[in-house]
């Protein structure tokens, strides 16, 4: 588990913490360790830009974003290259499952818009391992929907830089990125790289004495 200096309500996790999305015992071995509770708020990703608000856990049916004002309560999604995000703000907590398409679709103004109408706004983001864009060759219809943040890759080819293009759908806000490439880093889960159908966990909280 990476757990961000100084965010005692963020965690991501890596490829040894298991998939707590589907296995209880790694839920409950990762709860125990961050004295969280076993019951969390899930979501069925679908590359879409709804987000959902929960006040108990669950499964919250298809979404890519859970918004918690609940003390206590972990929201999570999962991730094995696209950006896991989470957004804080002053009595709330969001995590956000950001692939190209939920960028292009405008999932981070969804974040932040529905932040607002809970009475609350971003503060600050933190940007969780992603596929980089030393590795991340995409076609020009990728460039074109996330408009731009065009990079090149290791061996030369186009690709696209996600942390960059979420920083720029959060203007004013204080946005810190984990350096860490899940295509080449072994301690990730990635897609891109052998299609595999596990998953790292991104898990946030409003802890006890928020």
């Amino acid at each position: 588990m990476i757990r961000p200096r100084g965010l005692p309500g963020v965690v991501f996790g890596e490829s040894s913490d298991g998939d707590p999305r589907s296995d209880g015992e790694a839920r409950r071995r990762m709860s125990e360790s961050l004295d969280i509770p076993e019951s969390w708020a899930f979501v069925d990703q679908v590359h879409g830009s709804d987000i959902v608000v929960a006040t108990e856990p669950g499964n919250f049916g298809e979404a890519d974003g859970i918004i918690t004002t609940a003390p206590m309560l972990p929201i999570a999604v999962t991730t094995a290259d696209c950006v896991p995000l989470v957004l804080m703000g002053a009595k709330s907590v969001a995590v956000v499952h950001c692939g190209w398409r939920g960028l292009a679709a405008g999932i981070i103004g969804e974040a932040v818009g529905l932040m607002e109408r809970e009475g609350d706004a971003v503060v600050s983001a933190l940007v969780g391992p992603h596929i980089g864009s030393c590795c991340y060759e995409v076609g020009g219809d990728v460039v074109e929907a996330i408009g731009g943040h065009t990079r090149s890759t290791t061996s030369g080819t186009r690709s696209v830089d996600l942390s960059d293009a979420v920083r720029a759908r959060l203007v004013g806000v204080d946005v810190t990125a984990l350096d860490a490439c899940t295509m080449h880093d072994e301690r990730f889960h990635s897609f891109r790289e052998n299609a595999t159908s596990h998953r790292q966990v991104t898990v946030a909280w409003i802890p006890r004495d928020s």
